[in-house]
This record gives C-alpha cells, structure tokens and sequence, in this order.
C-alpha cells in the first residue's frame, strides 16, 4: 500500500503594495497591512472596538504600527484578526511601503526625514518601542493613579466645602467653579472615539477630528489656507481668526457644542453604560449644589465650570498642534507623522499638573497607551532619535505655546488672504 502523501494547505495568496493601495474605501473595499500580512477590513469596520473610522484611515496603507502602538494585548488581538487575513505580501516586495514619505518635506519646513533614511528610522523606532516595552514603560503606576484620584475627589471636596464655609457671595462661588473645573471629565467611549483618530492620524485634514474646524470657522495651517484662498473660498474672515478666536474657540466649544454632543453621540450609539454614568455625575451634581444655591445659582455654577474647563481644553489640547504642520494625508511613516504635528511644553511640576502631563505631547502620540507617569522618561531616547535623523523636536514654554496658536492662525489667516487676492 502505498504511503499517504501529507495534506498541502491552502496556497497563500501573494499581493503588492499597488493592490493594496488601491483598496483605500474610494470603492467601498478597504485593505491594509500589519507585519506584511494583508487583511480585508471591509466588513470588518463597523464592528472594530476603536471605532470604524481610525482603522479606516490606514486603508490602503502600511498599518503596522498603529497596530503596535494602540493594542496592549497584541497577540490576542491577532487571534480575532485571523478571519479578516487574505493573504501576504509577495517576497519580493519590500516591507517598507513605498509610497511612505514619497513628498519631500522641504514646504513651510516640514520635518519630515528625507534623503532615504525613512526605514532606518522606522526600524529605529521600533527598536526603541521594544526597549520602551523591556523597561517597563508601558506598565501603569497603580499608586499614582490611586493619589491622582484621590487629588480629584479632594477638589471636588474643596469645592462643596468652599460654597458651605463661606457662603455663596461672588468670591466662594467663583473659586467653587475654578475647583470644579478641574475634575469635570466625558464618557470614556465619546473620548476614544475622537481621541485614537485624532493618534491615528494628527493634523491630516478629513481624518484627525480636532481640525474639523477646518474650513468652516478657521483656515489651519499654511498649506490648507493657500489651497483654501486659492480655491476662492470663504466661509469667515479668516484674516481676522486670530481675534475672533478669542470669542469662538476657548469660551464656546464645550458649553455650547461638546456638552450636547456627547449625549448625542451616547445615545445614536447605544453607550448605554456611558448614558448611566453620566446621569448619576449630573443627578449628583444637582443634589450637592442646589440646596446651597438654588436652582438658578445652581445653572450660573455649571456653566461657569464649563465655561472655565472649555477655556483649560482649547488652550492646553491645541497649543501642541495648531501651530504645527497641518495638511492633508501624505501617508508618512509613524514617527515622522507624530513629529510633525506635535510639540511639547517643558517640563515643571506646573506645567504637568496643569496639562495633565500632556506638555510632553511628543512622547503621548508616539507611546498612546503608554501611562502619562512614564512620559518623562522616554523623552531622552526621542529625543536621541529625533538628533540623529535630523527631526526637530520642539519643546516651548507654556506662555509660548499659547501665543503661537494665535501667531499661527494670524499667520494662516494672513496667507489665505494672500492666495484669495492675488493666486
């Protein structure tokens, strides 16, 4: 009797990069690539657990480390995605994408690495986030969260007892909302849903949600402001953003938009967790103020502390970003995408209480689930890294950051006018 011959699996099927890029959803099917591996995500993005839409910002490209950088549990993770895989990419095409970093980085001094020197960089990095992982970067402080928690409940404390020691003449009630303003917060999944899109792809116009302000309210950087004046539109006075600013932006975003909007966004989307959680903060407030205050002292208390919170949030988030380069997608490499769009504040113990450890901007979109208490101690190795291919890393005062998002928006507003005159 002859010898059974053993079973042969399913023939992997082979692709090139120019197959995947040409599943970027423009025709409703979506590719991307982890590790050289290329899955279908068609289906697949309206049930993905970070949301449909930053997956969906990697189709058609190299996703590999995104991948790395938002998923903790890793080789589970896979485990799911084994459904989704339909074959690799063909041996002999390259595992660095080739269309990554294709767009010189000379315009308006991006920094974006030119000269070929992209993959060392790549690899650099992920060698660096492996050491980051091997030191133990990446594990949280459960005593730090613990006092951090604790801080919180003792200026919500302070804020009650503030209004209940000394009245609620004008001076206990301004510094009662000051305190509350400090520990007010949103619904963890209304929060991720903006947050890992705006990691995913910083300062890419139609993918990162913090610039969709962009071009109804405000022209954003210098590329989009030439390309918005030449297109001859004009939806405000862009010249004159840099004041207007001061009106719409920090006084305005949270109580007469956020503060809505995530009820709107819990409910459409069935958070109903995050719905209970957020009546109880609200029922609780309501109890614990408006025996003190009185119904109508208690609605003067609330929007007073979102009218603060909203001033905190605009300047602190977009001190970082604002005044750095803002374009539309040009599929550049993990690290080169986060050093272009972000930059830090120096560190003090001020500066990390006040931003909540987000002057170190750098090292957050590099290491996104990295905790915040381990921030300061990668900063050295990036910055090694950034000295060494010739990326500047920007670090600034506190009071500098925020003058250069108003510089910034002078400046942008000034070149739309230009490119609307005379291009």
């Amino acid at each position: 009797m002859a010898p059974e011959t053993p079973a042969q699996g399913p023939t992997p099927r082979y692709f090139t990069w120019d197959e995947v890029a040409q599943r970027s959803g423009r025709e409703k099917e979506r590719w991307l690539v982890i590790d050289r591996k290329v899955y279908n995500i068609s289906e697949f993005t309206r049930r993905h657990p970070g949301g449909s839409r930053v997956i969906s910002h990697y189709a058609g490209q190299d996703a590999t480390d995104p991948f790395v950088a938002f998923h903790i549990n890793k080789g589970l993770v896979r485990k799911y995605m084994n459904s989704l895989l339909i074959g690799e990419l063909s041996p002999e095409q390259p595992s660095f994408e080739p269309t990554k970093n294709v767009r010189p980085g000379l315009l308006f001094g991006d920094p974006v690495v030119v000269g070929g020197q992209e993959k060392e960089l790549t690899n650099e990095f992920r060698e660096l986030r492996a050491t980051v992982e091997q030191m133990g970067l990446m594990k949280p402080n459960h005593v730090f969260f613990l006092l951090y928690l604790l801080h919180i409940l003792l200026l919500d404390v302070a804020a009650w007892l503030t209004l209940w020691v000394f009245g609620t003449s004008f001076v206990p009630f301004l510094l009662c909302a000051v305190l509350l303003s400090t520990v007010q917060g949103a619904p963890a999944s209304w929060w991720n849903h903006l947050h890992f899109q705006h990691h995913a792809k910083p300062n890419c116009f139609r993918k990162d949600p913090d610039i969709n302000m962009h071009p109804f309210f405000f022209a954003l950087g210098k590329i989009l402001s030439v390309e918005l004046g030449k297109q001859k539109k004009k939806y405000m006075p862009y010249n004159h953003q840099h004041k207007y600013f001061f009106l719409i932006g920090p006084p305005a975003l949270l109580p007469f938009y956020f503060q809505w909007y995530i009820f709107y966004f819990v409910i459409q989307r069935k958070k109903w967790v995050d719905l209970t959680w957020m009546i109880t903060f609200y029922v609780r407030m309501f109890l614990t103020y408006v025996p003190l205050l009185g119904l109508k002292g208690f609605l003067g208390l609330f929007f007073i502390v979102r009218f603060l919170e909203s001033n905190w949030f605009v300047w602190v988030t977009q001190m970082n970003h604002i005044p750095m380069h803002i374009d539309h997608d040009q599929n550049r490499d993990w690290f080169s995408t986060q050093l272009q769009a972000t930059c830090n504040v120096h560190k003090s113990a001020f500066n990390d209480w006040f931003s909540g450890h987000l002057n170190f901007q750098i090292e957050h979109h590099l290491f996104p689930m990295m905790p915040r208490h381990n921030y300061h101690k990668v900063a050295p190795l990036v910055q090694s890294l950034c000295a060494k291919y010739g990326i500047k890393y920007q670090s600034k005062t506190l009071f500098s950051a925020f003058a250069d998002i108003v510089h910034s928006l002078k400046e942008s507003g000034q070149l739309w006018l230009d490119a609307y005159l005379h291009q």
